[in-house]
Parts: C-alpha cells; structure tokens; sequence
C-alpha cells in the first residue's frame, strides 16, 4: 500500500526479519503531534495491518524525543468555533484514540521510547501492545496543567497495573521516568543508554518465534479491551468540555509565550 507525500515525509517504514519499524519523522520538533503526523502514523499502522511480511511493528521517535505530545500551535490553539465544530482539539480524521483501534489482522506494535514521552504520546507508548524505554526517559501527562483531562491516560495505565503511580501523575502532572514506570510493572523491557532500537527488535523477535495468529488473537482481545475502556472514560469527559474553558485557554496561551500562566480560576 503506497504512502502520500505527506505521510512518508513525517513517518518513516521499513521491513526486516518481519519486523517494521516505524519512525515519527519531525525531530525538528520532537515529534510533536500535529494532525498530519496523527494520520500519517495511522497510515503506518494500517501498512503493518496489511504487510504480508510485517509480523510486529516497532513505533520510535527520531531525534532526542519519542515525542512531546501534540502540537499545541496547531491542536491548542483553535479559535473556539473551530473547537466546537470539531469537538475538541484533534482535527477531523486526527483522533489518536483511534490509532490502536481499526485493524483487520491484529499484528503486535511495540513501542520504543527514548528523551521525552508527554501528553498526547503517553497514550501512543503505553496504548502499545509491549513497551520498551530507555534509561532516563522523562514521562508527563500533560492535559493535567494545561487544563485539559488525563483521565484517559489514566485508564490505560491503570489497566497496565500502574496503581498508585498512575493516581499520583494523572493528579499532579510531573514529571516521571522510565524507572518509575518499570518499578511500577508499566514496562516489557527498560533498556540500558543507546540500547533502545537493539532492545525493542530482540523483543520483537523473540515474539516472531511463535506462531503469528495465535499472537494475533491476544493483540485482538487485548486492544478490545483497551478501547472500551478509553471510550468509557471518553463518554465521561467529553460533556465537560474542558478545551472550552477559561484555564485552558490561558494555559495554552502561556505555553506559546514562554511565560506562566496567570492564577487559574476553575472556569
């Protein structure tokens, strides 16, 4: 299935051993999630799903990032028309709630996370089926500061066994490490320093070794699972509309300005 133009500048595909590695390609930004990477790594899913000789996928980041989350120019930054017209930041057709959730053949996608993991990409790493990080990467969800709900991420890491971990993230919005989460059970593998993509393809090969449509039914029930549980909870936030409200405004203001946003009013 050929690639647009769009998607093969911003994500990166290539077959080896019946693994595909899969690229984000904005370094420049720290593959920062705008609406065209969303769809262009959902395009990169839907290649593996149809690839005859792609058996697992592994998802990384180029540069010093898994990624930063979204874009907050472009996702954040909406006029408020626009955020109603499209129900929230994401752009038509841009939802990554949805990138794990339409498949035909349920092929495993390891994530392999080095530098930072923020906002929106938490739910891209740990919506994985395995996940690997590297030593010293820095975790964050986001949404909590920005004004914005963590409660889906919550979910998927709960559901990872994340426990108390997760409740303390979800409400305070730090930072967390790789080794936080790996202490917590939320990783397959914490890879030493320069040893992410080495780690990640030895996992990937080690699930080659066992008949692919057996592996393939776990990848189905399991990411089943998952998505209803992420639309629950989606069903639950969505009414309040927190991207319309005044402390998300300003919060995303002051991100694009460098400064600190002014006290938040709860409205």
């Amino acid at each position: 299935m050929p690639d647009s133009p769009a998607a093969a500048n911003l994500v990166e595909y290539a077959v080896q051993d019946h693994v595909a590695t899969i690229t984000l390609n904005r370094p420049e930004k720290l593959n920062a999630f705008s609406d065209e990477l969303v769809i262009a790594l959902g395009d990169a899913f839907r290649r593996l799903d149809l690839d005859e000789d792609a058996w697992v996928g592994v998802v990384h980041g180029k540069g010093r990032a898994f990624s930063t989350g979204a874009d907050v120019n472009q996702r954040q930054l909406r006029s408020r028309e626009e955020f109603i017209r499209l129900g929230g930041p994401q752009g038509r057709g841009a939802n990554s709630a949805d990138l794990y959730a339409q498949a035909v053949n349920w092929k495993p996608i390891i994530s392999a996370a080095h530098g930072y993991v923020m906002g929106l990409a938490v739910g891209v790493f740990f919506e994985a089926d395995l996940t690997v990080a590297e030593a010293g990467t820095k975790f964050q969800i986001t949404e909590t500061g920005r004004g914005l709900s963590g409660a889906r991420y919550w979910g998927i890491l709960q559901q990872r066994g994340g426990g108390a971990l997760v409740n303390d993230v979800a409400l305070t919005g730090r930072f967390f490490t790789a080794e936080e989460c790996d202490a917590a059970g939320l990783l397959n593998r914490l890879a030493a320093p320069g040893t992410l993509l080495e780690t990640a393809h030895d996992l990937a090969r080690e699930v080659c070794k066992v008949p692919p449509l057996s592996v393939r039914s776990v990848v189905r029930s399991r990411r089943w699972y998952m998505d209803r549980l992420s639309r629950e909870i989606l069903m639950q936030i969505a009414p309040l509309k927190l991207y319309l409200s005044e402390d998300f405004q300003e919060s995303a203001r002051a991100f694009v300005e460098k400064r600190k946003p002014n006290p938040y009013k709860g409205r």
